[in-house]
């Protein structure tokens, strides 16, 4: 996220929506004031393409959907809009959604060198807002190398490190597979030169 454009007066869900058509880039809207989006890696397109697939593939038929990061994320009780890498809403009150979805169960992001902070700490603290979401994946693009933060029954957050030869659980969406898939034939050692 690159800071609020400052010739960008404060923005309404309404007049975001109707400015960001506009925009050759994606920007979030949180308080009214608008972010742009930095681009990715070749690694962080390739994991976020690999991850996004495989969640597609296997909710197939089941009334889930897997939005990209075209999708955006509205932070429920406020008017804060958020692009997350994937996200996953099985909540049917998203079905009907346009322009953005409200209750995802499951998200992800893909971190890098310039967002890990705020995907770690600002982001989170606003996707916990949503009352549908149950894990979000931090997932690295410098290592074999995922952090799972799940919601569990009580409603308490659990931190779960995955690493080479482990096996992600995702419980929101009933998935298990092995992250090595996830990474394969990827050269990390081009992500910590840059």
């Amino acid at each position: 996220m690159i800071a609020a454009k400052d010739s960008v007066p404060p923005l309404t869900p309404e007049e975001y929506f109707a400015w960001e058509e506009q925009q050759l880039e994606k920007h979030e809207l949180i308080n009214g004031r608008v972010y742009a989006m930095s681009g990715g890696s070749v690694n962080h397109s390739r994991i976020a393409v690999r991850l996004t697939t495989l969640f597609a593939n296997h909710l197939e038929g089941s009334g889930c959907e897997t939005g990209n990061s075209d999708l955006r994320v509205k932070i429920a009780e406020t008017n804060n809009y958020i692009y997350p890498d994937i996200s996953v809403t099985c909540d049917d009150r998203d079905k009907t959604a346009s322009q953005y979805i409200t209750y995802p169960c499951l998200i992800v992001e893909v971190l890098s060198k310039s967002t890990e902070a705020y995907d770690r700490g600002r982001k989170f603290r606003m996707y916990r807002q949503n009352p549908a979401l149950i894990d979000y994946l931090l997932v690295s693009s410098t290592s074999i190398e995922m952090d799972l933060y799940h919601k569990n029954e009580a409603g308490i957050w659990l931190i779960i490190n995955y690493q080479a030869g482990d096996t992600i659980e995702l419980k929101s969406i009933n998935l298990s597979f092995l992250i090595d898939q996830v990474y394969r034939r990827l050269d990390l050692t081009l992500e910590t030169t840059i």
